[in-house]
């Protein structure tokens, strides 16, 4: 019976909690890097100058923020309706 126990994702319900505020923290930074990388896109597109990259390619990493954004969210969200379709059933 150990090798199952080995084989177990988490630990116990707080260990899952750490993981989804983890998610939902990774979420949230990509967020507003998403929203700065647009920033700065649109500031050195209107200036016509180069902040360090072009400004196109402040909208390209601004979109993979964004997508990553996405991921860490859903993973959370995801992760917060199974835990409380778990406390429903307890429930029951």
């Amino acid at each position: 019976m150990p090798i199952i126990e080995e084989n177990k994702p988490f630990k116990d319900r707080e260990d899952v909690k750490a993981e989804v505020r983890k998610c939902d923290l990774f979420g949230g930074i990509c967020q507003y890097a998403c929203f700065i990388f647009a920033t700065l896109g649109v500031i050195g597109d209107a200036l016509n100058i180069t902040l360090g990259l072009e400004s196109m390619s402040w909208f390209l990493l601004a979109i993979v923020a964004g997508m990553n954004a996405i991921i860490g969210h859903t993973h959370a969200v995801v992760a917060k309706h199974l835990l409380g379709i778990e406390a429903e059933r307890k429930k029951e």
